[in-house]
């Protein structure tokens, strides 16, 4: 990668990790389910009317549009509302590489291969290290909430790799507009209209720069950036930029936030990069033992017909050249189904002969404009004249004369 196209994937994982430092504030502002949906409101207005129509099937979109918009960050605003840390949740989150694997290979066939079970086995373990720290220091729900949003990013990216979308940014603002609604509906039945109202008559600059982050830097941007890099390099060399992620979310919700990390969470931290690292990232090619580069023949996989490639099959008394003077190619037997031509071997065009004086060759009797039968002995060939019209001053099979003089345009 180019150092600048570095520099960019190193961005925008710093700011998807300082991300769940500003949803930490945020969801001092607004009850969770509210603050979803004014963060998917915001990155689809004005997006939606500068970037065109999608590019993909609407199924496609508003199945990742409920599964990642409404589900995984639904269950992700509650979670952290309900305790989770922030530090922590971008950690935790990262186990969406083992769901995404293991949906692949249910939904897509795709079997994972022992390094990738080793991966999971041991991202799992990491997640369990982490579940036993934070539940002995604070509520178990919101890490199983964490998790479960984890969940349905493994499904949206499942469906996301089904739908294929050629546009990164185009298909991310049209799956923003997907959730507004739903999580609308569900914040006025969960939430209740009291605090949104309330929420929104104190809203401040504070509330408004949570929700311009979350939406435009972390999502339009963010999506943006991500999606040309992937369009311009492969995704096995984008995607370990990922892993930058809970570093950053970690390291900076120590400091803004002051969370501690603990010996566990560290063990929890290592684990988890570590399996996702052995899940996700591309296998390195190698060579098969023992296989070794043929050495490259002039002329292997030509066709037998391509010219200047001159083989053809040896058929006894088809085809046959001989060095006598006066004597030239053969034509073809009929029902033998070998196709001769008009160039030689080498590509280059070979004079037609006129009809040999003397004794014919024993062999099946040419095909063409000669006699049937054997040619008489003697100076003068007695039968019918040769096809085509004699040049001028000569006598009739004089052998000096070349073939083409007198039938242009034949083919022997």
């Amino acid at each position: 990668m180019r150092p600048v196209h570095i520099a960019l994937a190193v961005l925008v994982t710093a700011l998807w990790g300082v991300n769940f430092v500003v949803i930490e504030m945020g969801l001092d502002h607004f009850p969770p389910l509210l603050f979803c949906a004014l963060r998917f409101l915001v990155a689809a207005l004005p997006a939606v009317f500068l970037v065109g129509p999608p590019r993909v099937a609407w199924r496609w979109v508003l199945g990742v549009g409920l599964a990642l918009g409404v589900a995984k960050f639904g269950l992700l605003f509650i979670g952290m509302h309900e305790g989770m840390p922030a530090g922590l949740s971008s950690l935790v989150l990262q186990i969406q590489a083992v769901f995404t694997a293991l949906f692949a290979a249910v939904v897509l066939g795709e079997r994972p291969g022992r390094r990738r079970l080793l991966g999971m086995a041991v991202a799992l373990a990491g997640i369990a290290v982490a579940a036993v720290d934070e539940g002995t220091a604070g509520p178990l729900i919101g890490f199983v909430l964490v998790v479960a949003a984890a969940a349905f990013w493994g499904v949206s990216n499942v469906l996301t790799r089904k739908a294929a979308p050629p546009d990164a940014l185009n298909f991310m603002v049209w799956v923003s507009v997907v959730p507004v609604l739903p999580l609308l509906g569900l914040s006025l039945m969960f939430e209740g209209a009291g605090p949104d109202l309330d929420a929104l008559s104190r809203l401040d600059w504070a509330g408004v720069g949570a929700i311009v982050y979350v939406a435009w830097v972390t999502t339009v941007f963010g999506f943006g950036v991500w999606g040309f890099l992937l369009r311009t390099y492969d995704a096995s060399t984008v995607a370990p930029f990922s892993l930058l992620v809970p570093v950053f979310g970690m390291s900076s919700a120590a400091l803004v936030l002051g969370e501690g990390i603990s010996a566990p969470r560290w063990l929890a931290a290592a684990l988890l990069v570590g399996g996702v690292a052995l899940t996700s990232l591309p296998r390195p090619p190698r060579l098969r033992r023992g296989a070794r580069r043929r050495p490259e023949v002039p002329g292997a996989g030509a066709r037998p017909d391509a010219p200047g490639v001159g083989l053809r099959p040896e058929v006894p008394g088809v085809g046959l050249r001989t060095e006598v003077p006066g004597v030239g190619l053969r034509p073809e037997v009929p029902g033998s189904g070998l196709r001769t031509e008009a160039n030689g071997s080498d590509g280059r065009p070979e004079p037609l002969l006129p009809e040999s004086v003397g004794p014919e060759p024993v062999g099946p009797e040419p095909v063409g404009p000669e006699p049937v039968g054997p040619e008489p002995v003697g100076p003068e060939p007695v039968g019918p004249e040769p096809v085509g019209p004699e040049p001028s001053g000569r006598e009739p099979g004089f052998a000096g004369d070349p073939a083409w003089s007198g039938r242009v345009g034949q083919q022997a």
